[in-house]
This record gives C-alpha cells, sequence and structure tokens, in this order.
C-alpha cells in the first residue's frame, strides 16, 4: 500500500507551493488551519529539534524575548507559523525544507 505524501506547511508559502508543485498527489496540510497531529510534531521534534523553528519568519521577529525562550514544542503549539516549512511526511520519513537533499531523497530534480 502506497501511503501519503503530506506537505505540512502554509498554503500562502511560496516553498510550499514550489514542493507541492513537485510532488505531484501529496497534500498539503495547512498548520494554521489544521495544525500538525501530535504523533507527526513528536517525531518530527526527536528528528529536527530546534531546527524545526524559523528564526528568520515575522512571526519569530515579532516575540518579544521572554516569549522565545519557551520550549520550541510550546512555541510551536501556539505559533503553528513559526514551524520550518514544509515539513514532509513521506511514508514513515519526515523531511526538512525543500532543500536539494529533500528533493533528491523524494526523487524530485
Amino acid at each position: 500500500m502506497h501511503e501519503e505524501t503530506l506537505i505540512y506547511g502554509l498554503k500562502t508559502c511560496d516553498t510550499c507551493r514550489k514542493a507541492m508543485k513537485s510532488l505531484p498527489g501529496a497534500r498539503l496540510v495547512d498548520v494554521r488551519a489544521e495544525g500538525v497531529p501530535d504523533a507527526v510534531m513528536t517525531r518530527a521534534l526527536d528528528q529536527f529539534g530546534g531546527a524545526l523553528l524559523n528564526t528568520r519568519s515575522t512571526t519569530w521577529r515579532s516575540l518579544d524575548p521572554a516569549e522565545r525562550e519557551r520550549p520550541v514544542a510550546e512555541l510551536l503549539a501556539a505559533h503553528p507559523a513559526l514551524m520550518k516549512r514544509p515539513l514532509i511526511g513521506a511514508g514513515e520519513t519526515l523531511y526538512l525544507g525543500w532543500t536539494p537533499e529533500t528533493r533528491a531523497a523524494l526523487g524530485v530534480a
């Protein structure tokens, strides 16, 4: 059975749109509207840790210093747009970002 490829990101994110275009049949999960399932978020935090946090985002820059000190899991729960995008789930494997390494692993030129 072939598992669905899920792209966790934002429908307004250009990088997520590029990933969607390159991965026909993938489904975008808008993290603002739908969130990330707890089991997926736990695996992503275990695998990527602090790299899951997008510290270059407008959302991050708008946080006060005390807010930025919160644990990554709490920040992402409170501000889903802080998640580095896209987070791609292909079967049991998670990929973070639309990097050349991610594209190669997913068989995309």
